[in-house]
């Protein structure tokens, strides 16, 4: 990807399992471009507890569908599409797993410049709903001094 971390990507993401919600934030910088109508979304994250151990995300968003990249020690695929569930794999550090993804709401608002990513889904293994999760995306241009 080109324009090297031109860009501050802020992560706000919520998972609600048995009634408990955690919620994660990041701001990190990073990569974001526009080609053949696709948005590319690329950064890295950090594991806070082993800041040596990191995995390359990238997330592929056009008009009604996202796919989210993850790779490093725990690799991942999620494909989110409005109104549709897809399988994906999950790897753990005991091997691959497929979980269902239902994807209930998708609002892209990314443009040339930036923009939002909102995303809500269930996780599901064996059909038995796992969580609920949410997730919003900005992307804004690093501000030059």
């Amino acid at each position: 990807m080109e324009n090297l971390e031109r860009y501050m990507i802020s992560i706000v993401g919520e998972q609600t399992m048995d009634g408990e919600t955690d919620r994660i934030e990041v701001l990190t910088a990073g990569k974001f471009i526009k080609k053949n109508d696709r948005f590319y979304i690329g950064y890295r994250e950090y594991d806070e507890k082993n800041p040596n151990d990191w995995s390359d995300n990238l997330i592929k968003v056009d008009k009604n569908t996202v796919i989210i990249n993850r790779k490093g020690q725990l690799g991942s695929q999620l494909m989110l599409e409005k109104g549709r569930r897809h399988q994906c794999i999950y790897s753990t550090i005991a091997g691959g797993m497929s979980i269902g993804v239902f994807t209930k709401t998708l609002e892209n608002k990314l443009h040339e410049k930036g923009g939002t990513l909102e995303v809500s889904y269930t996780l599901d293994f064996n059909t038995d709903l796992v969580s609920e999760n949410r997730f919003l995306i900005k992307v804004e241009e690093k501000q030059t001094m």
